[in-house]
Order: C-alpha cells, then structure tokens, then sequence
C-alpha cells in the first residue's frame, strides 16, 4: 500500500502526529502506519505494546474520538497500523483545527476555519456542543455575576432569572441535546482553556517603543474576565488628574471609561477564539490599544464600522447572553456609545483599524487629564485582588468622611466600582489601621483614622 491522501508511513512515533489523525478525523480519515520508511518497508517498532496502550489514550484525550490502533507484523517485526475514521463533527488538537488535503496536513486558521465548522455541523464556532464538560461543572460565580448584571440593566425579569442554573442555560439557548454549547464553556467555566487555548485578556503597560513596565493577564470565565478587567485598568494602570471645583475634588481619568468599558466587551463578545490568541490591551501615557481576531462580515471595512450598521455578531451565542447581561447592545450602537463617550471626555474620537484578521481600537488620551508619575507596582503579575491604589480608597475614605454610616454598597454606588471590588479596597484599609469599624454590623459606623 502506497503513500497518498488517506494513507501516511513514519518510521517511529511522535506525539506530534496526532495532529495527523485530528487532519485525517476532519477529511475523509485515513490510516498511519508507525515502524514503516518513506518507501513503505517495515523498519519495525521496538515499544509496540507500549504504543498499543499509550496512543489510543493520548487520542481519546486530546481529542475526544477513537481510533483503532492495531498490532501487525511482517519478515519478524512489529509496526503499528492506527486507523482513523471520518468524524462528522470538527475535531480539534489543542485548539487546533487540522484537515488532511492531499498529501499534506493543513491547519485551518481564520475564514477557513469558520467554512470549515459551518459545513461539518451547520453551526457557528460558539454553537457547537461540548462533550467532556458539565453544567454542574460550571462557576457559580460566574452565574451570580450574570444575574446581578441583569437584573441591574433591567435586560431580565427577577422571576425569569430566579430559576436554577440549568433552567437558565436552557432558557439562554446554551444547551443542545443535553450538551453545553461552547458559548456556555466560554461565559461560565472557570478554565475555559480546556476547549481552546489563548481563551484571556493580556495588559500591558509600556513606555517608549517596547518598554514594557508591567503586565496581568486575566483568566477564567468571560463573565469573570468582564467583572474585573474595567476596575483592573483603572486602578492599576491609569491615574486620574485632580481638580477642584467649589472645593470639590474631581477626578478625571485620560481615557473615558464608559467607552474603554464597551470597546472590551465587544472584543469579549465577538473575538474569533478559534485563533487561540488572547485579547490584548496595550496602554500607554498618550493611547489605549484594545485588539483582537476578527472576521468582519464579507466587504465591511474599518469606515463600516464608523457609519451606521446593523448587529452581526460573530458568536451569536457569546452575544445574546452579553447582551442579556447589559455588556453589549443589539443594534450595532456600540461603536457609536465608544464615540459618544469620547465626545463627553473632550478627547479624540477613537480609530478603528483592521489588519487581516485583526481589529484594533485605539483610544487617544485626554491631553489635560495625562499624569505621567504613575509608579510601576511591586509586583507585576498580580491581579484585581493585589492591585487597588490610593485612588480608590481615597474614594472611600471621602465617602465615610461626609457619611460615617454609609455602607459597602453606598460605597460601591457612589465611586462607580463594583461591590466586590470595594468590599477588597477597604478590607485592605481596614488591614492597614486606615478606617476602623465601630459598633454592630448593623447599626455600627466606619471612623477614618487620621496619621
């Protein structure tokens, strides 16, 4: 039997050729014999019982499919003859897409990627089912974080949100079958890396040129990347100018945070995961640079963008749930919200920039509202947790100053932060002897301790 499209020799085994058999599971499958040269002479295999135990589970576990791995013989040598069946969903290496063409192995990437999953199952990329994972597997707080945002833009009802975890993945369309979508992976599982790699959002904080001066990378569920990322940028990357007016203190932050806030979800809704590469936030003291991988609708540009448009979104799945969730809008406005939000800053309007397969949103900062004095922390890789500055806790401190009974969630109201975040920033004043608590719970009051 001769080399060809479904057919493949190797004289020893590599763990790499199990891209080879995801290639041949996504074409029309085909069979590789290991312990066979390039002209198809058995040179044969000294670990054949090792290989009969290890390849078929590597196989099942990188890929979730089975082949048949079989034992063969010939002139008093052993090789291996794994036969590899057509799938007829699309199976991926580690987030890899493969297809056998020809004779060669090609990795599908970009527009051909989303061809490819469209004619194996008729779904988008996020629609399709995922076998490994459960719903009780999920992250709760990711479901709470969900609930709290809907509820809080008024996008659901409190009786249609009061029902459980599984109701609700079945009422927002994320199961098929019995089966997870991928887009349910995505916004409510803690390692959503299992399904496909570069599935974060990388920062950075760079001087001139590639100075970069520190960085975080947040992992997790898309509803826990979304909660965090926001207070993550404007307290540990960017500083607000002060100013006073009629002896109150106003701060003013380079770059307007209602429209940074939209650019990222929309980057989190409609980012093309199957390219495994992580969204990116570069940020800098004169711009903001918000990317990630896109495949924009057939003949759209950077200047559709700008102009008025209709919602296509690239996971409709991903979409629906962000929208539910008040993170993104359903008429395609959300460009026009980014603009308007630059307008009332008094900066620039944004540039949009598409390359190839990727998008960019640049943000120009305010040039009265740029502090260049901002230190590099301690540490650079911490996240939410470690990362509030004074800026914040300078809040809290004013807001107890002018309400000794204001509470946490008065706190979080009037600084514009998240419970959870505000709930961090003065366990750590409390820690630092900055503010004690006096009294009850209930009744009690916070004092400000004056060094």
């Amino acid at each position: 039997m001769a080399e060809s499209q479904n057919v493949e020799w190797k004289e020893s085994w590599r763990d790499e050729y199990l891209k080879w058999i995801c290639g041949f599971a996504n074409a029309q499958g085909g069979r590789i014999y290991i312990g066979k040269n390039d002209d198809g002479r058995v040179t044969g295999v000294t670990d054949s019982k090792k290989l009969l135990e290890d390849i078929p589970n590597k196989i099942q576990t990188t890929m979730g499919i089975i082949a048949d791995v079989n034992l063969l013989s010939e002139n008093g040598m052993d090789y291996i003859e794994i036969v590899v069946s057509p799938s007829s969903y699309p199976v991926n290496y580690k987030g890899e897409y493969h297809y056998r063409s020809g004779s060669t192995k090609q990795q599908l990437k970009g527009n051909a990627l989303t061809q490819f999953i469209r004619e194996k199952t008729g779904l988008l990329w996020d629609s399709v089912p995922v076998d490994y994972i459960k719903p009780e597997e999920l992250d709760l707080n990711s479901f709470e974080i969900f609930r709290r945002e809907a509820m809080r833009k008024k996008r659901m009802e409190k009786e249609d949100l009061d029902i459980s975890n599984e109701e609700l993945l079945e009422h927002l369309d994320l199961i098929e079958n019995g089966k997870l979508k991928r887009a349910a992976v995505m916004l409510f599982y803690k390692k959503p890396g299992r399904i496909i790699t570069g599935c974060y959002v990388k920062i950075g904080k760079f001087g001139e040129g590639a100075d970069l001066q520190y960085q975080d990378m947040l992992e997790g569920s898309l509803f826990s990347i979304a909660d965090r990322v926001i207070d993550l940028i404007y307290t540990k990357y960017l500083k607000a100018a002060i100013t006073y007016e009629h002896d109150v203190r106003v701060e003013t932050y380079p770059f307007p945070r209602e429209g940074v806030r939209e650019a990222i979800y929309n980057a989190l809704g409609h980012n093309n995961y199957a390219r495994s590469i992580p969204i990116q936030i570069r940020i800098e003291d004169d711009a903001m640079y918000i990317s990630n991988s896109c495949i924009l609708p057939q003949n759209w540009t950077a200047e559709t963008l700008m102009k008025p448009h209709k919602s296509v979104p690239f996971n409709p799945s991903i979409a629906n749930v962000f929208y539910r969730a008040g993170y993104i809008e359903a008429w395609g406005r959300g460009i026009q919200k980014i603009c308007d939000s630059c307008r009332e800053l008094g900066a620039p309007n944004p540039e949009f920039m598409v390359f190839g397969d990727d998008i960019t949103v640049k943000f120009t900062a305010l040039e009265s509202a740029k502090v260049s004095d901002l230190k590099t922390p301690n540490r650079q890789d911490d996240t939410l947790n470690d990362t509030l500055n004074d800026t914040l806790e300078d809040k809290i401190i004013m807001a107890i100053d002018a309400n000794f009974k204001v509470t946490q969630v008065q706190i979080a109201q009037i600084t514009g932060y998240s419970l959870p975040t505000v709930k961090r920033a003065m366990k750590r004043l409390l820690d630092a002897g900055r503010i004690i608590r006096q009294g009850s719970k209930k009744n009690g009051e916070w004092k400000v301790v004056q060094n």
